[in-house]
Formats: structure tokens, sequence, C-alpha cells
């Protein structure tokens, strides 16, 4: 696992060993970021069910303002740390050992214009997440949720006001493009 682009790009990240969590292959997150383009320069990203990190620390390798990552998994987020340390101690990452809703519970009225969310696949965590964010408004007005399931996972019950615009499956992953429907697209 590496930071594929950007201002740390080749650089190699820690992986969790086991089983515990499942990292966004570098094809996948490379189409992620192919589609996203430049909405990540200057965001603010949430990484949620974070990981190792890997999809928070390449929005910040390709220059976002700031980048939140939260992990609840003891041994997941000692990684968060490694990898951290790796690039020099980034000043503009934070990273939270925490639930992810007890995160945005505890963060109500901060935004992002970039959020991912990377549950443990078939657990409904994904839709939970959403419908969280939705009515916390952490979402900015034009900003995108990146969405990473299983291929045989649909989202049936997004709220109102947000709509699937991409929709893309790689092997057994899905990665969905979720924004606002009165908003630019991705």
């Amino acid at each position: 696992m590496r930071i594929i682009a950007g201002d740390f790009k080749g650089r190699k990240l820690k992986a969790v060993p086991g089983m515990t969590t499942r990292p966004t292959s570098d094809k996948v997150k490379g189409a992620v970021f192919n589609i996203l383009g430049t909405k990540v320069m200057e965001a603010k990203v949430l990484d949620l069910f974070a990981g190792t990190g890997n999809l928070g620390l390449e929005a910040l390798s390709r220059g976002a303002q700031k980048v939140v990552l939260v992990e609840k998994d003891p041994m997941a987020w000692n990684i968060i740390k490694d990898n951290i340390c790796f690039l020099e101690n980034e000043k503009r990452l934070f990273s939270y050992k925490s639930d992810s809703f007890r995160f945005l519970q505890q963060h109500r009225g901060e935004s992002y214009n970039l959020i991912f969310l990377d549950p443990p696949y078939h657990r409904d965590l994904a839709e939970r997440a959403i419908e969280a964010l939705h009515f916390g408004a952490y979402l900015e007005p034009a900003g995108v949720i990146v969405v990473e399931t299983a291929s045989d996972e649909v989202f049936d019950n997004l709220p109102e006001m947000l709509e699937v615009r991409i929709e893309r499956e790689y092997g057994d992953t899905k990665v969905w493009f979720i924004q606002g429907k009165n908003t630019g697209r991705v």
C-alpha cells in the first residue's frame, strides 16, 4: 500500500496485520481520485472508518487543506499514528480513536468538502453514516461523500436531499459518489 500521487507520491504506508481491516487497493484509490480530480485541492476531508488512513493520506498528498481520520480499532489507530509520523508529523492531519458515530455526535458544527466512508461490508454502517452526516450538516453544499461497499450492496434509503451521482464497480468493490441534489456534479 502506497501513496500514488502528489507531495508524498511513492511513500509506502503501514498496513494492519490480519483481516481486521480491508485497505482500498491502489487501483480503486486511483480511480476514485481520478474522478474527484481538483475537488481534493484545498478540501477539508473527513475519513470515517479510516482503517490505515489510506484514503485520507492520499487526499493530503494531493493538496487537501485538512484531513480528519477516525478509527475505533486500537491496532488500526496505532497504524494511522505511525503513518502520520512517517509523513513527518504533517500539521494538517488530525486523528481520533473513536467510534465513527460517537465522533459525529461530539463534533457537530464541523463541515467537510469531501467525506470518505469505507466501513466494514454488509453491516448497514454506510447508510447509517450517510444519514448521520446529512442530518448533522457535515457535508458542505457542493461536497462529495465517497462510499466504498461490497459490490452486492445497495443504498435504498438515502436522505431525500442526497443522490448517487456516480457508481462504479471494481471486482468485489463498489464505489458510490453521493452529493446534494441541487449542487454541481463530481
